[in-house]
Protein backbone atom coordinates (compact mmCIF):
# COMPACT_ATOMS: atom_id res chain seq x y z
CA UNK A 1 0.00 0.00 0.00
CA UNK A 2 1.31 3.88 -0.67
CA UNK A 3 -2.05 5.89 0.39
CA UNK A 4 -1.55 9.51 -0.44
CA UNK A 5 -3.50 11.90 1.57
CA UNK A 6 -4.89 15.09 1.47
CA UNK A 7 -7.31 17.37 2.84
CA UNK A 8 -8.19 20.88 2.08
CA UNK A 9 -11.39 21.78 4.44
CA UNK A 10 -10.09 23.30 7.55
CA UNK A 11 -7.07 26.65 7.06
CA UNK A 12 -4.46 23.45 6.73
CA UNK A 13 -3.31 22.58 3.36
CA UNK A 14 -1.96 19.36 4.22
CA UNK A 15 -0.86 16.04 2.54
CA UNK A 16 1.02 13.16 3.54
CA UNK A 17 1.95 9.88 2.33
CA UNK A 18 1.68 6.49 4.02
CA UNK A 19 2.83 3.02 3.22
CA UNK A 20 0.70 1.00 5.40
CA UNK A 21 2.87 0.78 8.24
CA UNK A 22 4.04 4.72 9.08
CA UNK A 23 3.97 7.94 7.76
CA UNK A 24 6.56 8.82 4.83
CA UNK A 25 6.59 12.07 4.78
CA UNK A 26 3.85 15.21 5.28
CA UNK A 27 2.99 18.49 4.23
CA UNK A 28 0.99 21.25 5.71
CA UNK A 29 0.94 24.72 5.28
CA UNK A 30 -1.94 27.25 7.09
CA UNK A 31 -3.18 29.45 4.53
CA UNK A 32 -7.29 29.85 4.29
CA UNK A 33 -6.78 31.68 0.78
CA UNK A 34 -4.06 29.80 -0.93
CA UNK A 35 -5.63 25.88 -1.10
CA UNK A 36 -5.72 25.90 -4.90
CA UNK A 37 -2.15 27.70 -5.02
CA UNK A 38 -0.67 25.49 -2.19
CA UNK A 39 -1.89 22.03 -2.69
CA UNK A 40 -0.04 20.48 -5.38
CA UNK A 41 3.27 21.94 -4.38
CA UNK A 42 2.58 20.30 -1.43
CA UNK A 43 1.97 16.67 -3.20
CA UNK A 44 5.25 17.40 -5.11
CA UNK A 45 6.89 17.57 -1.67
CA UNK A 46 5.91 14.73 0.24
CA UNK A 47 6.59 12.38 -2.86
CA UNK A 48 10.64 13.99 -3.58
CA UNK A 49 10.74 13.85 0.78
CA UNK A 50 9.64 9.96 0.56
CA UNK A 51 11.94 9.55 -2.93
CA UNK A 52 8.92 8.46 -5.06
CA UNK A 53 6.85 8.74 -8.07
CA UNK A 54 3.12 9.62 -8.06
CA UNK A 55 2.18 6.72 -10.26
CA UNK A 56 3.72 4.06 -7.11
CA UNK A 57 0.14 5.49 -5.24
CA UNK A 58 -2.41 2.65 -4.70
CA UNK A 59 -4.85 4.59 -2.46
CA UNK A 60 -5.86 8.20 -1.92
CA UNK A 61 -7.75 9.10 0.51
CA UNK A 62 -8.96 13.02 1.18
CA UNK A 63 -10.99 14.99 3.51
CA UNK A 64 -14.49 15.52 3.15
CA UNK A 65 -15.25 18.45 5.39
CA UNK A 66 -17.11 19.40 6.88
CA UNK A 67 -15.95 22.82 5.76
CA UNK A 68 -16.14 26.37 3.35
CA UNK A 69 -16.99 24.84 0.06
CA UNK A 70 -14.34 26.55 -1.93
CA UNK A 71 -11.62 25.22 0.01
CA UNK A 72 -12.84 21.95 0.40
CA UNK A 73 -13.53 21.93 -3.49
CA UNK A 74 -9.65 22.14 -4.17
CA UNK A 75 -8.94 18.62 -2.06
CA UNK A 76 -11.80 16.57 -3.82
CA UNK A 77 -11.46 17.64 -6.96
CA UNK A 78 -7.41 16.78 -6.98
CA UNK A 79 -8.20 13.39 -5.22
CA UNK A 80 -10.67 12.57 -7.94
CA UNK A 81 -8.06 13.98 -10.99
CA UNK A 82 -5.45 11.79 -9.18
CA UNK A 83 -7.63 9.10 -8.37
CA UNK A 84 -9.11 9.39 -12.82
CA UNK A 85 -5.43 9.42 -14.31
CA UNK A 86 -3.53 6.88 -12.09
CA UNK A 87 -6.59 4.62 -11.75
CA UNK A 88 -6.69 3.79 -8.19
CA UNK A 89 -9.44 3.99 -5.83
CA UNK A 90 -10.66 7.22 -3.72
CA UNK A 91 -11.63 7.19 -0.53
CA UNK A 92 -13.05 9.85 1.71
CA UNK A 93 -12.92 10.86 5.35
CA UNK A 94 -14.30 12.78 7.60
CA UNK A 95 -11.65 15.52 8.21
CA UNK A 96 -13.26 15.86 12.15
CA UNK A 97 -12.35 12.49 12.16
CA UNK A 98 -8.63 12.68 11.57
CA UNK A 99 -8.67 15.69 13.99
CA UNK A 100 -10.20 13.26 16.27
CA UNK A 101 -7.59 10.58 15.60
CA UNK A 102 -4.93 13.49 16.27
CA UNK A 103 -6.30 14.54 19.71
CA UNK A 104 -4.53 11.56 21.80
CA UNK A 105 -7.87 11.69 23.65
CA UNK A 106 -9.15 8.97 25.16
CA UNK A 107 -12.36 9.97 27.24
CA UNK A 108 -15.22 11.42 25.64
CA UNK A 109 -14.50 14.33 23.58
CA UNK A 110 -15.48 16.79 21.22
CA UNK A 111 -13.85 18.03 17.78
CA UNK A 112 -15.13 21.55 16.80
CA UNK A 113 -13.53 23.42 13.53
CA UNK A 114 -14.00 27.33 12.52
CA UNK A 115 -17.28 27.10 10.12
CA UNK A 116 -17.14 30.90 10.29
CA UNK A 117 -20.32 32.66 10.81
CA UNK A 118 -19.36 32.76 14.07
CA UNK A 119 -20.62 28.90 13.91
CA UNK A 120 -18.37 25.65 14.04
CA UNK A 121 -18.50 22.56 12.35
CA UNK A 122 -18.57 19.84 15.23
CA UNK A 123 -19.40 15.76 16.30
CA UNK A 124 -18.44 13.98 19.71
CA UNK A 125 -16.75 11.10 19.87
CA UNK A 126 -14.76 8.38 22.49
CA UNK A 127 -11.68 6.28 21.50
CA UNK A 128 -11.06 2.89 21.75
CA UNK A 129 -8.22 0.17 22.40
CA UNK A 130 -5.04 -0.11 20.17
CA UNK A 131 -5.48 -2.21 16.76
CA UNK A 132 -2.21 -2.85 15.56
CA UNK A 133 0.89 -0.69 14.76
CA UNK A 134 -0.98 0.74 11.33
CA UNK A 135 -3.93 2.04 13.92
CA UNK A 136 -2.77 2.59 17.38
CA UNK A 137 -6.38 3.22 18.36
CA UNK A 138 -9.39 3.58 17.17
CA UNK A 139 -12.46 6.51 17.59
CA UNK A 140 -15.67 6.41 17.38
CA UNK A 141 -17.81 9.22 16.12
CA UNK A 142 -21.37 9.22 18.77
CA UNK A 143 -22.84 11.87 16.52
CA UNK A 144 -23.69 12.97 12.77
CA UNK A 145 -21.34 16.04 12.02
CA UNK A 146 -23.17 19.71 12.57
CA UNK A 147 -22.77 23.02 12.18
CA UNK A 148 -24.30 25.25 14.83
CA UNK A 149 -23.33 28.33 16.75
CA UNK A 150 -21.46 27.93 19.73
CA UNK A 151 -24.07 29.20 22.29
CA UNK A 152 -26.76 26.82 21.01
CA UNK A 153 -24.13 23.85 22.09
CA UNK A 154 -23.32 24.73 25.26
CA UNK A 155 -25.30 22.32 27.21
CA UNK A 156 -23.52 19.74 24.90
CA UNK A 157 -20.04 20.71 25.28
CA UNK A 158 -19.52 22.38 28.30
CA UNK A 159 -16.49 20.97 30.26
CA UNK A 160 -15.82 18.05 27.83
CA UNK A 161 -12.45 17.76 26.74
CA UNK A 162 -12.44 19.44 23.11
CA UNK A 163 -9.82 20.15 20.37
CA UNK A 164 -9.93 22.03 17.06
CA UNK A 165 -9.73 25.58 16.14
CA UNK A 166 -13.46 26.18 16.75
CA UNK A 167 -12.86 24.94 19.85
CA UNK A 168 -10.21 27.78 20.35
CA UNK A 169 -12.09 30.59 19.10
CA UNK A 170 -15.14 30.03 21.46
CA UNK A 171 -13.25 28.99 24.80
CA UNK A 172 -16.04 30.53 26.75
CA UNK A 173 -18.04 28.24 25.42
CA UNK A 174 -15.54 24.82 24.98
CA UNK A 175 -14.65 25.00 28.74
CA UNK A 176 -12.77 22.02 28.14
CA UNK A 177 -10.65 22.89 25.31
CA UNK A 178 -7.31 21.43 24.68
CA UNK A 179 -4.74 24.07 23.99
CA UNK A 180 -2.05 21.66 23.22
CA UNK A 181 -4.30 19.51 20.63
CA UNK A 182 -4.32 19.69 17.14
CA UNK A 183 -5.58 23.41 15.82
CA UNK A 184 -6.15 22.13 11.95
CA UNK A 185 -6.01 19.00 10.12
CA UNK A 186 -3.05 16.46 9.99
CA UNK A 187 -2.76 14.55 6.43
CA UNK A 188 -0.73 12.30 8.64
CA UNK A 189 -3.24 11.32 10.69
CA UNK A 190 -5.87 10.80 8.24
CA UNK A 191 -3.60 8.47 6.52
CA UNK A 192 -3.14 6.30 9.28
CA UNK A 193 -6.68 6.64 10.47
CA UNK A 194 -7.53 5.33 6.64
CA UNK A 195 -4.63 2.66 6.47
CA UNK A 196 -5.89 1.36 9.45
CA UNK A 197 -9.47 1.24 8.49
CA UNK A 198 -8.46 -0.58 5.07
CA UNK A 199 -5.88 -2.98 6.62
CA UNK A 200 -8.75 -4.35 8.73
CA UNK A 201 -10.92 -4.65 5.92
CA UNK A 202 -12.89 -2.06 6.11
CA UNK A 203 -15.04 -0.06 3.43
CA UNK A 204 -14.22 3.62 3.34
CA UNK A 205 -17.03 6.25 2.45
CA UNK A 206 -16.92 7.31 -1.02
CA UNK A 207 -15.26 10.87 -1.87
CA UNK A 208 -18.52 12.91 -1.63
CA UNK A 209 -18.62 16.83 0.13
CA UNK A 210 -19.97 17.34 3.64
CA UNK A 211 -21.18 20.76 3.43
CA UNK A 212 -23.84 21.14 5.77
CA UNK A 213 -24.85 24.33 4.50
CA UNK A 214 -25.47 25.89 0.94
CA UNK A 215 -22.32 27.96 -0.52
CA UNK A 216 -22.09 31.58 0.07
CA UNK A 217 -22.33 32.01 -3.74
CA UNK A 218 -26.10 31.84 -5.01
CA UNK A 219 -28.01 33.31 -8.19
CA UNK A 220 -29.53 36.34 -7.34
CA UNK A 221 -33.29 36.29 -7.03
CA UNK A 222 -35.45 37.53 -9.95
CA UNK A 223 -32.91 36.76 -12.28
CA UNK A 224 -32.92 38.70 -15.41
CA UNK A 225 -31.89 37.25 -18.68
CA UNK A 226 -29.99 39.61 -21.48
CA UNK A 227 -29.04 36.76 -23.98
CA UNK A 228 -31.29 36.86 -27.04
CA UNK A 229 -33.78 34.34 -27.16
Amino acid sequence: MLLLALDTATPAVTVALHDGTRVLAESRQVDARRHGELLLPAVDRVLAEAGLKLDAVSDIVVGVGPGPYTGLRVGLVTAATFGAALGVPVHGLCTLDGLAYASGLTEPFVVATDARRKEVYWARYEAGPSTGSAAPRTITRLTEPAVDRPADIADQVAGVPAVGAGALLYDTVFTGVRREGPEHQSAGALATLAAGKLAAGEELPPPQPMYLRRPDAQVPANYKVVTPQ
